[in-house]
Parts: structure tokens; C-alpha cells; sequence
């Protein structure tokens, strides 16, 4: 997927003002509408220029994409960081996309989030509901397991008296309810856009990711551990301690084991009704030959047992 840069298809700057970059779609969009210009690409200028509008004209999508930064060159090979637009609050309700024939590298960033100015608000004579509000935030996993209460700083982008984007903070205090999972949304009654009239504000929604654990992995509710065995553990079998988020559990190997199988610890995932598993990987390592004496097992490993793990591919 190739990087599209916004502000070179509508040849403005980085920091132009709303109102230029408004006039500058204006401008282009007549040089290269279908109906007016017959040339082959003008079609697909003009709906370039439409996605990059799109993105340039919304203060929260152009605040989140230029968090990505200025040193990235159009076409060049682009995948979005992970959890790119965490901490970033938009307004709206949730999307799967407005229609729009957009690129790749729009949907990648923008596919999943919000629509301006729909969900969330309710007209009724002068009174409308405020907009509901999204933002996706990363916690640890033992949070998901002993619950807790985090301090969350939020960005939300709008616009300057002179029609600069600019990114403000707020910081709220998050209670993460005990077996929450990845891709659950939490409720902050009160916390979105401000009503019109008599109507009511609007929530904000803080969708929940995981920060990466130095080894677990997490799908649901169940939780993935690669444990390393010695190849004698997995010939011979053992009884093991094996690391949970709860604590080390006892755990029996059974004899001839082989890598990359699955062992489960029924209920030590992430708590729920019911609860997750969590599923023991085994990955055999070797020790290293390292020393004379190491050396000499290992010859001697393969003179007795005359084991070729090739035998049946022929070779």
C-alpha cells in the first residue's frame, strides 16, 4: 500500500489554514472535474483530491494524520503503526465507511472511525443531543484480570481563531471493569459533545486494545504463552511450573512432546462467564554446544540414536 500525501495532491502546506485549504479544493476540483477536463487521469485526480479533502477539511482527521509525521514520501510503502491514532478523540458515531470509492490508505487510517456529524445526535425542535465521542486506548493486560483505575490523557483536535488546527488535553479517570477484552467500548455517560438547547451531552466511547506483553498473547478471552522446554522435558516428560498472569501454576508435560502443539489451562485466561483458557505453546530449545563437554553429549547424541528429522522428505 502506497503512502498518499494529502497536502502535496492539494498543493497546500502542512500548516495552511482551513480556509485555504478549502480554496484550493475549490480550485482544483474545477480543473479536473470529469465533466470539464476529458484528460485520461482526471477522474482519478478528481477523486484523490475528494479523499484528500475529506481528510484536510475534518480538524480531528487532519490532526490524526499528521501524527503520522512529515518524513513520509508519496508512494512510498506505508502499513500504519499499531494503535496509530491511540489517544485520539473524534466526534461522531461509528462508521463502516460513507460510500466514498476511497484508496486503500484512507481505509487503512479512517476505514473503522467516525462519522462527522450522524450517530449520537437527535434533532427535536431547537434541542439536539451532543455528539457522541471515540477514542481507542491501550492497557495492560493484568488490568483486564484485577480490573482498575487508570488516568487517561485524551487529544482532541479543533480549530484556532485563525483557522489553525490545534490539539488540546484532557485527562479523566477510566475505571476498566475486570474481564474486559479487546475491542470493548466503555461507556462515559456525559463525557461527548455538548447539546443544543435542552438536549443532553453526548458520551464518550473509549474502545480498549492491549499494550503488547513481553510474552503472552491475547485473542478474546483466552491468553497464548510460548513456554520453552528442554528436548529431554519433551521426550521424556516432566512436571514444570508454568507462568500465568495469576501466578505460577504446576503443570505436567507429557512424553514425547513435540513444538508447537497446544496445552490448555481451562479458566486461567482473561476472567468472563465463562472464563478464557489459556493455552500453553511448547517450543523446544536447544542448549548450546558451547563447551568441550557439551560437544561430546551431542556427538555422542548422534552416534546412539542415528535420528535424521529429514527422512521423510527423501533426503
Amino acid at each position: 500500500m502506497d503512502y498518499k500525501d494529502y497536502y502535496t495532491i492539494m498543493d497546500v502546506a502542512r500548516d495552511a489554514k482551513q480556509d485555504e485549504i478549502k480554496r484550493a479544493y475549490r480550485k482544483l476540483a474545477r480543473k479536473y472535474h470529469p465533466d470539464v477536463n476529458k484528460a485520461e487521469d482526471a477522474e482519478a485526480r478528481f477523486k484523490e483530491l475528494g479523499e484528500a479533502y475529506d481528510v484536510l477539511k475534518d480538524p480531528e482527521k487532519r490532526a490524526a494524520y499528521d501524527q503520522l509525521g512529515a518524513n513520509w514520501k508519496a508512494g512510498q510503502d506505508f502499513n500504519p503503526p499499531p494503535n496509530w491514532d491511540e489517544g485520539y478523540e473524534f466526534s461522531g458515531g461509528y462508521s463502516d465507511g460513507d460510500g466514498a470509492d476511497y484508496s486503500d490508505f484512507f481505509e487503512s487510517l479512517f476505514g473503522q472511525q467516525f462519522n462527522q456529524g450522524q450517530a449520537g445526535r437527535h434533532q427535536a425542535g431547537f434541542n439536539a443531543r451532543g455528539q457522541d465521542h471515540h477514542a481507542k486506548v491501550s492497557i495492560e493486560l493484568m488490568d483486564a484480570y484485577q480490573g482498575a483505575t487508570h488516568s487517561i490523557t485524551l487529544n482532541a483536535a479543533e480549530l484556532d481563531a485563525n483557522g489553525q488546527v490545534v490539539t488540546k488535553q484532557r485527562t479523566l479517570k477510566v475505571k476498566i471493569p475486570k474481564g474486559v477484552k479487546k475491542g470493548q467500548r466503555i461507556r462515559l455517560a456525559g463525557q461527548g459533545s455538548a447539546g443544543i438547547g435542552q438536549g443532553g451531552k453526548g458520551d464518550l466511547y473509549l474502545e480498549i486494545d492491549f499494550k503488547a506483553h513481553p510474552f503472552y498473547r491475547v485473542d478474546g478471552h483466552d491468553v497464548y504463552l510460548d513456554l520453552p522446554i528442554t528436548p529431554w522435558e519433551a521426550a521424556l516428560g516432566a512436571s514444570i511450573k508454568v507462568p500465568t498472569p495469576d501466578g505460577p501454576v504446576d503443570m505436567k508435560i507429557p512424553a514425547g512432546t513435540k513444538g508447537g502443539g497446544k496445552m490448555r489451562l481451562k479458566g486461567r485466561g482473561i476472567p468472563s462467564i465463562p472464563p478464557g483458557d489459556l493455552y500453553v505453546v511448547p517450543q523446544i530449545t536447544l542448549p548450546a554446544a558451547d563447551t568441550e563437554e557439551a560437544k561430546a553429549l551431542y556427538q555422542q547424541m548422534e552416534q546412539t540414536l542415528g535420528y535424521n528429522p529429514r527422512s521423510k522428505l527423501g533426503v
